[in-house]
């Protein structure tokens, strides 16, 4: 499809995805709901691409979603609303590939609970985080709900989320919602430069280990355990075979998609 909103350059097999909606502070409106949904389709299929940057253009990653476009919605439609964009958001997480945001300004609202369902975040020391719906009268509709407490803790995640408080990227860092953070003219490079490393290696290896890892929070620790066994067996006579090989041969692996 022809993108209007999200704006995608490929180089060295990192996809960088720029939200291009500065007027409106990148704010998530149905356009952008359905030009995700057309993004997730065509990385999925795309041998070329095999990490994915999430960022924003501008002040802001994405300052929330449309309020206009929210405003005199019924109660069902509300909860089509809220549905649609957990749907949405749920393939981002669940796309085989890694997904990287580089939030490099205001995360609020339903711009953390985008950057939540990306693999992990990187942020701008100038960027901001928050949960603000309470102060509209709502709550999140993205997840927000559930993800922030796996990310960050009940407490941390309800304090977050009861006073709407915004905080900045040294205290999203220290309560774990971003794994690091870089001056504001370093945090992109930086990002590709991680997206590089993790592109490096083995492909089938990476896409296991983020669907073993995301089921943690899902299974007990014995189905879990279960799960990693299976899937670490299945590399073997695969792409492990030549990623030891390599290693052994001291030189860089030769891998196959």
């Amino acid at each position: 499809m022809d993108y209007e909103i999200l704006k995608t350059a490929v180089a060295e097999a990192v996809a960088t995805v720029t939200i291009s909606r500065s007027k409106a502070m990148n704010a998530l409106n149905s356009r952008f709901f359905v030009e995700m949904d057309a993004l997730i389709d065509e990385m999925a299929g795309r041998t070329d691409v095999k990490v994915i940057i999430l960022t924003g253009e501008g002040k802001a990653f994405v300052a929330g979603a449309d309020i206009a476009e929210m405003a005199g919605k019924s109660q069902e439609q509300g909860r089509q609303f809220s549905r649609a964009g957990q749907r949405t958001f749920r393939r981002l997480e669940l796309l085989d590939k890694p997904v990287i945001a580089a939030i490099n300004g205001f995360a609020l609202g339903g711009g953390l609970e985008l950057a939540m369902a990306c693999d992990f975040r990187l942020a701008s020391a100038a960027a901001k985080f928050g949960q603000p719906e309470v102060s509209l009268g709502v709550i999140p509709g993205y997840a927000a709900t559930q993800r922030l407490p796996r990310l960050v803790g009940l407490g941390n995640a309800l304090h977050l989320l009861l006073t709407g408080e915004m905080i900045g990227a040294e205290e999203a860092l220290r309560i774990g919602l971003v794994q690091k953070v870089f001056p504001p003219e370093e945090l992109l490079p930086a990002a590709q430069g991680i997206a590089k490393t993790i592109a490096s290696k083995g492909p089938k290896a990476v896409k296991l280990a983020k669907l073993v890892a995301r089921q943690s929070v899902i299974l007990d620790f014995e189905s879990g355990c279960a799960l990693e066994s299976e899937k670490f067996g299945s590399l073997f006579d695969n792409e492990a075979a030549e990623g030891m090989k390599a290693f052994l041969e001291k030189r860089p692996a030769n891998w196959k998609d």
